[in-house]
């Protein structure tokens, strides 16, 4: 007798993410990403923000001076997330505008990915989080 496992989850709530500057970092998602702040904590600190789908809280590290940057080749931990994008017309123009926002590291540019038909780029945003920014097959 073979018994499925039900599925108990019903998919991403938000993604929290420690990062080095607050104030670049939500600017980054608001300001380059058009995503809007839809909360924040100013004990912690902590900003909340959305582009309507997903929500992130992006919180102050307490001491930068001592933070230690995340080396996704050597540390557990979130290696990147993905971002979502309509077409290869916006990722483009995305590309084009992270070429010239300050404190963006740009990994890689648009590219196939794999064998497949999506395209993809990948950044670490002036945070110091690293963002895919992805175009799937339809």
């Amino acid at each position: 007798m073979t018994t499925e496992t039900q599925i108990l989850t019903q998919g991403v709530h938000h993604i929290g993410l420690t990062v080095n500057d607050l104030l670049k970092t939500s600017k980054f998602f608001t300001e380059v990403l058009g995503f809007k702040k839809v909360g924040e904590k100013p004990d912690y600190p902590a900003h909340i923000v959305s582009d309507g789908q997903i929500v992130i809280s992006l919180w102050q590290v307490c001491n930068p001076a001592k933070a230690v940057n995340f080396d996704r080749k050597s540390n557990i931990g979130l290696h990147h997330f993905a971002i979502k994008l309509a077409d290869v017309e916006i990722l483009e123009e995305l590309y084009q505008k992270l070429k010239e926002t300050e404190g963006v590291g740009i990994e890689f540019s648009p590219e196939q990915l794999g064998n497949g038909s999506s395209q993809h780029m990948m950044i670490i945003e002036p945070g110091g989080i690293r963002i895919e920014f992805i175009v799937p097959t339809k």
